[in-house]
């Protein structure tokens, strides 16, 4: 009994350790025809201070986070180190925006597909983990083209 509850302590004592992450309507834009990369969407919320380290996929030979943003009129995309997820905040990864970029993908992606996707977060305490995400890969005409802001 005593080595019952000693077990559930310490498994209790350890689960803070690692941040509690969600992730919610996780999809991927479909691909036309020979283009080599797509961009992945998502919610991730975390109940402690984390940050999302990194991304990778079967799918394609390269994951990278990415943000856009406007700078002097010309929209730019560039890769971080890093997306921060507030504590208990919703961090909204969608077009225009931070977002996961798969690069030199393996076959176009058509709607109705799944993209597997493992994303890497750190928490606040410098403990990393792995969270498993199946996105369902979307129509890019049904999105609203490039410009969508879902």
């Amino acid at each position: 009994m005593k080595t019952t509850i000693l077990a559930a302590t310490l498994a209790l004592a350890a689960a803070p350790a690692t941040a509690q992450v969600t992730v919610s309507d996780a999809w991927v834009r479909a691909t036309a025809p020979g283009q080599t990369v797509a961009g992945a969407y998502m919610q991730v919320t975390s109940k402690q201070a984390a940050a999302l380290i990194g991304a990778a996929s079967p799918a394609a030979k390269t994951t990278e986070l990415h943000t856009m943003s406007m700078d002097g009129g010309v929209m730019k995309m560039r890769p971080v180190a890093k997306i921060e997820l507030p504590a208990g905040k919703p961090v909204e990864l969608k077009s225009g925006g931070y977002h996961v970029m798969l690069i030199d993908i393996a076959h176009p992606l058509a709607a109705g597909e799944t993209v597997p996707l493992t994303l890497k977060v750190r928490n606040a305490d410098g403990k990393e983990q792995s969270i498993e995400v199946k996105a369902v890969v979307r129509d890019m005409m049904s999105m609203g083209g490039h410009h969508d802001k879902k």
